[in-house]
């Protein structure tokens, strides 16, 4: 699914933003911060757009601007402004201005300096996270070029991956991979970040894998677990058959674990059919 063209019910909407329904309407009838579609059930539809300039607001807004000023300044001035205002001093604008200019080398320096001074884990969280979001925002309302995106995505995904390549410790094994269809690898890094973290030796196939070579895998080195991910429901039905038979093809002591926005409504059918849900089972586990 095209993240442009999806829409977000209010209590979806209110997560992704941290603002409560409540606030969410009233800023609607009186500033008319945004307009959603109401759809033929009556439900507010917002759409990708409209949750990027909403989490801005409720950024700005925190750090003590009043929503009244900022309604009707341009989108991506609003976006660049939230994020690079951060009151935690995460140079996120020095990174955007790399980026913005195509500046390969500029933005490579920039990271490999964060990451010296935050480790792998900080950076996931504090870095890679923020700028993912930061990026996917300003792309949602055509401030940011594709090249643009692909820039930042090539290189921080690089970073991740070289981290969690050069940094591991010797633990149980947890292999990792996204679904067939599942091109977005940025967020699932970060948290494999964690899983390392927490004493696991991460093995990652990459994106895009099919569940055979899953399997596979799984057979030839016997690991302790298996971790997947899936960003878009769509990709998440389109396998979904396949998916549920997985678990049963694993060997006997490596339990499986999926998590990302592409399982949401199907937690329960999974778990039904002996996946483990999210990365918290990877903390549980005994090591």
């Amino acid at each position: 699914m095209n993240p442009e063209f999806r829409t977000y019910e209010i209590q979806e909407v209110s997560g992704l933003t941290g603002l409560s329904r409540d606030r969410l309407r009233a800023w609607e009838r009186r500033y008319e911060a945004v307009r959603p579609v109401r759809q033929a059930n009556g439900y507010r539809a917002y759409t990708a757009d409209q949750v990027a300039l909403l989490r801005a607001y409720g950024r700005l807004v925190t750090q003590g601007a009043r929503i009244g000023s900022l309604v009707g300044l341009p989108a991506a001035e609003v976006i660049e402004t939230a994020w690079r205002e951060s009151p935690d001093g995460t140079p996120l604008g020095a990174l955007l201005g790399a980026i913005r200019r195509l500046d390969r080398e500029g933005l490579e320096r920039e990271v490999a300096e964060q990451l010296a001074i935050r480790g792998l884990t900080r950076f996931a969280d504090e870095i890679a996270m923020p700028l993912a979001t930061l990026i996917g925002d300003l792309w949602s309302v055509g401030d940011l070029p594709i090249a643009a995106e692909h820039l930042a995505s090539e290189v921080v995904i690089h970073a991740l991956k070289e981290g969690l390549r050069t940094q591991q410790l010797p633990g149980p094994l947890a292999l990792a991979a996204c679904l067939p269809g599942e091109r977005h690898e940025w967020g699932f890094l970060t948290t494999l970040c964690h899983l390392q973290e927490w004493g696991w030796e991460i093995r990652y196939l990459g994106a895009d894998l099919p569940l055979d070579e899953v399997v596979e895998s799984a057979w030839q080195v016997n690991p302790a677990a298996v971790a997947l991910s899936v960003s878009d429901p769509e990709t998440c039905a389109y396998v979904l058959d396949e998916l549920l038979a997985l678990p049963a093809r694993l060997p006997s002591r490596c339990f499986v674990s999926i998590g990302g926005a592409g399982i949401e409504g199907r937690q329960a059918t999974l778990a039904g059919a002996g996946f483990q849900i999210g990365a918290e089972p990877f903390a549980l586990a005994p090591r």
